[in-house]
Parts: structure tokens; C-alpha cells; sequence
């Protein structure tokens, strides 16, 4: 029982507000039975005197404060409700006593309000209601018996109407604990359903796959942002399929037919999709579509054969190496040997492939050893010119053969380690292909088209690439020049989509001509960043 008496809940201010309207009914019905006539209300021994019609004024007063406080000053709430019961007790009481005691069955009216107060109140307070409304009848009782109004029974009737009042208020006690309880219960399990509904949102949002949630009219009821830019779905719209994508439409029917569960067509953008069926169980009989974009899947295929093919050649460049040093040393030991012209050119020959071969060797070995990106802002030319003047004496180059050009002050984030190999391998083929004369290669750094973006130009003024090597250059092992490795390109993308950048190549008419765009709003690699909820 201790439980039950101990436990509370939070104070309720709407319950409260209906209980002081209730009472304002109550004293309404009060006014009344004062102004009807005595024929109707004479078993209650009503007459309009002063003194009801001011008790009856004064109740209403009361009620009407506690109205406004109950809605304006939301503190203290069990002083409130106990002001307002002791109120009730000490008013009906003497309403009561007027109509002749609890013979008048006025005290129905303390059971509703004890009934009230115990369902909102808190704690041991609902016996202390009980306990006031008893003492007010009972010393209501005891002083019409001293006066001699009542009837010495009417004390047992008293008893017994005490009696209701302790039983109404456990009662409301413990109904009110359980509709509490259990508001609580739907109110924790509500708040987990929306937690788990916030989850499912966010974890469909970064889902790399698209889905559609297709009702059975074939409207796209709801969708993701993925599957929003495959199919070109504008915000806040709910489009028929047959009207967004027919051909996607004649496959779900023909699912639903019992066909064929997946499909591919064209998206939005001239992207291959593939769409997947599935059925939900949900009672309007929605279908779920998942679109993959099959170019994505073919470029993961891809990037896993190039992952495992980059495995299989480190470990067998870290194999060649030490049979290639034994080539290497015997061809030396050879060449200190006096021989004839014949023999020293074939040994060049032995020599140059070898070097060559090792090039090959540390460049494989150097892909597979990539390190981390450590991104730091740059300024570019303060770096390009550092650059130029080192890359110039490793060459013998002439000063101006290499040229950078500033319009403006910029800076780039970026690796430094990175960007340095990334510009000898762009410079030294811009290099080998132009006419080494003065500006025959050119740095341009310029702001970029969006917004945080800039890109580094590297242009040569060589006979430019041929359409058909275009599309190989960025492929591993591939190359034009015949001591060339076909992995400085290679390893130059790769380094730069390592630091969150873009390396292309820019087809113009004559010469080379490479961008390699960064950004320099902020110096850490992209994540990927939040899309809308789900619609």
C-alpha cells in the first residue's frame, strides 16, 4: 500500500483546469437552486438569503481565481489543489447543513469532487482530502445535532458517507495510478518508436542505393535523395510512376503480375539503373523499389580488380628486385672488362633496361606504400615557385622554360608531399612533349566554378593528346614514351582523389593541358554530407 500512496506522476494542469470548470458549473447550479422556485427545490430548504447568495458569490470567486492560477501560474500545484478541496468541503458542507444535513444527498457532490482531486492529485494527499471532507460533514452533522436540526441518525449517515469518501479517493488513488502508468508507457514507447523512426530515416538517407516506396495507385509516395537525383523527382511532390519513369511502371506491374523482380532502364541523368521489387507488409499494400546505379557497380568491380591487381604486381615488383640488383651488379662488373664496341652497347642497352625496370619497381612498390593524406593550406605560389626552381636544376632547365602564372593570392588544401609528386610527374611529361623553349610549360592557378573550388592548370605547348590515347592516359601501365613506366599518371590521380581533389585531362586543340582542382574552403578530407529527410 505504501506504494501506491508514495508514488507521483507530473503535476496536470489540464486535468486541474476541467476540475475548476466543473466547480464553476457546480456553484452555477447553486445560484440557481437559490432562484427557483420553492416547489421545486423543497426538499432541499433552499431560500434565497443574503448569506447563501454571498456564500454562493464568495465559491464562485474562489473558483474563477483558481481558474486563472491553474493557467497563469503553473507552480505549486498540490497547494492548489488542496486550497481548491478545502474549499469544495467547507462550502458544500454548509450547503448542506441548509438543506438538512446528509439526508439532502448534497454529499454525492464531495464524492465527485474527492473522486476528481484523488485522480490528479499526488501522493498521501488524497487521504488528507478524504480526511477533510469527513471532518466537514461530521462537524456539519454534530452541530445540527447540537442545535437541534438533525436527527440522532443522521450521525450513522454521516459515518457512512465518510466511509465512501476514503473508498472513492484509493480508489481514484489507484485508477489514476494505473491511467498514469500507463500514459507513461505510451508516452516511452512513442518516443522509441520515433527514435527508431529517425534511425530508419537516416540510415535510408545514406543509403548509396535509391529507394521508392510505390503505393498501390502507383504514386511514389515517399522517396530518398538518392533515388530523387536518379529519377529527377522535384521536392515535396508525389508523382504518378507511370507518368516519371513508364518503363520502370510496366516492370512493377508485370512483378506484381509475377514476373520478373528486377529490371534495368535509363535514369534521369542517361545513368544505367537497375530496379529491384519488393513487398512490404504494410495494410495499404505498398511496394518498395531499390534502384542501384549499375555504373557505380561496374566502377566497384573495376576499382576491386585494380586493388587486387595492385597486390599481385607489388608482390611480384618486392620479388624482381633482388634478381634485378644481381642483373644490374653483373652487368657493371661487365663493363670494367676491356671489351669491343659491340659488347659495350649491348651492355648500355642491359644497363638503361635495367634502370628502367627498377623505375617500374619503386613505382609499383611507392603505389602500394601510399600513405595517409595529411591536408594543409598551401599557398600556391610561394609552393609553385619553390617548385620551379627545383624541379628547373633537376633538369638543367633554362630559367622561364617553366612558368607560373598568378592572377591572385590563393591557396589550396592539399597534401605537400602529395602535390609535389603530383606536379613532377604533370610538369615532366608537359615537359617532354613541348618545345622546351621559354613559357613552353605554364602553372595557372585559378578560382574555381564553385563556390570553395581552385584549380591548378598545367599547359604545355607540345602537339597535344590524340583522341585515342585520351581515354587511356589515367590507366595503369599504359604509356607513349618508351622509358616511360604508364604509373606517373596513374598514381597522380589516385593521389589526388587521396586529398579530395579531381585530376583531369582537357581536351583542346593544341598542346597539353591537365586540372587538377581542389578545395580551400576548409582543410580536411569530404565526408559526406547530409541530404534532406525523407520525404
Amino acid at each position: 500500500m505504501s506504494d501506491w500512496l508514495s508514488s507521483t506522476w507530473e503535476a496536470n494542469w489540464r486535468s486541474f483546469q476541467y476540475f475548476n470548470l466543473y466547480r464553476l458549473v457546480l456553484a452555477g447550479l447553486f445560484f440557481l437552486a437559490l432562484l427557483v422556485p420553492f416547489d421545486w427545490t423543497g426538499r432541499l430548504h433552499f431560500s434565497p438569503s443574503a448569506a447563501l447568495l454571498a456564500l454562493d458569490a464568495i465559491y464562485a470567486l474562489s473558483i474563477v481565481g483558481g481558474l486563472l492560477l491553474s493557467i497563469h501560474w503553473q507552480r505549486r500545484f498540490n497547494f492548489q489543489l488542496s486550497i481548491q478541496v478545502a474549499i469544495d468541503a467547507v462550502v458544500v458542507s454548509l450547503f448542506m447543513y441548509e438543506a438538512g444535513g446528509v439526508g439532502s444527498g448534497l454529499g454525492v457532490l464531495l464524492l465527485i469532487s474527492l473522486a476528481a482531486a484523488s485522480l490528479v492529485g499526488r501522493g498521501r494527499l488524497v487521504l488528507f482530502y478524504a480526511a477533510l471532507a469527513t471532518l466537514a460533514v461530521l462537524l456539519t452533522q454534530l452541530y445540527g445535532l447540537v442545535e437541534g436540526y438533525f436527527e440522532l441518525a443522521s450521525v450513522v449517515q454521516g459515518g457512512f458517507l465518510s466511509a465512501g469518501f476514503f473508498a472513492t479517493a484509493i480508489l481514484a488513488r489507484l485508477l489514476g495510478q494505473r491511467v498514469m502508468a500507463n500514459e507513461d508507457l505510451a508516452r516511452r514507447r512513442g518516443e522509441a518508436l520515433e527514435n527508431q523512426i529517425r534511425i530508419s530515416r537516416r540510415v535510408v538517407e545514406r543509403m548509396q542505393d535509391g529507394v521508392l516506396i510505390v503505393g498501390q495507385d502507383g504514386v511514389v509516395g515517399q522517396s530518398n535523395p538518392v533515388a530523387a537525383n536518379m529519377l529527377g523527382i522535384a521536392p515535396d511532390t508525389a508523382p504518378m510512376l507511370a507518368v516519371l519513369v513508364p518503363a520502370l511502371a510496366d516492370a512493377l506491374h508485370a512483378w506484381l503480375a509475377g514476373g520478373s523482380d528486377s529490371v534495368q532502364f535509363g535514369g534521369s541523368d542517361g545513368c544505367e539503373l537497375q530496379a529491384r521489387f519488393e513487398r512490404t507488409t504494410s495494410s495499404d499494400g505498398e511496394v518498395l523499389v531499390f534502384l542501384e546505379d549499375v555504373g557505380r557497380i561496374k566502377a566497384r568491380a573495376q576499382q576491386l580488380k585494380l586493388a587486387s591487381l595492385g597486390r599481385l604486381t607489388a608482390s611480384i615488383a618486392h620479388e624482381i628486385r633482388n634478381p634485378l640488383s644481381a642483373i644490374g651488379h653483373a652487368g657493371e662488373l661487365l663493363r670494367e672488362e676491356q671489351r669491343g664496341a659491340v659488347q659495350d652497347r649491348l651492355l648500355r642497352i642491359l644497363n638503361d633496361n635495367v634502370v628502367r625496370l627498377d623505375r617500374i619497381v619503386q613505382d609499383v612498390l611507392g603505389l602500394g606504400r601510399q600513405q595517409r593524406a595529411e591536408p594543409q593550406n598551401l599557398a600556391l605560389e610561394e609552393f609553385c615557385a619553390a617548385f620551379i626552381e627545383q624541379f628547373s636544376a633537376a633538369e638543367s632547365l633554362a630559367p622561364g622554360v617553366v612558368a607560373a602564372i598568378f592572377d591572385e593570392p590563393l591557396t589550396l588544401c592539399f597534401d605537400r608531399s602529395h602535390l609535389d609528386q603530383i606536379l613532377w610527374n604533370l610538369v615532366s611529361n608537359a615537359l617532354r612533349h613541348s618545345s622546351r623553349g621559354e613559357g613552353a610549360v605554364r602553372l595557372l592557378a585559378r578560382r574555381g566554378s564553385q563556390e570553395g573550388r581552385v584549380e591548378l592548370h598545367v599547359i604545355d605547348d607540345g602537339p597535344g593528346i590524340s583522341d585515342a590515347v585520351r581515354e587511356q592516359i589515367f590507366e595503369p601501365f599504359f604509356t607513349t614514351h618508351h622509358a616511360g613506366t604508364g604509373l606517373g599518371l596513374f598514381i597522380a590521380r589516385e593521389l589526388s582523389a587521396a586529398n579530395g581533389a579531381t585530376l583531369e585531362l582537357v581536351g583542346t586543340s593544341s598542346g597539353g593541358h591537365f586540372i587538377l582542382a581542389g578545395r580551400n574552403d576548409w582543410c580536411h578530407l569530404p565526408e559526406v554530407s547530409d541530404g534532406p529527410l525523407m520525404r
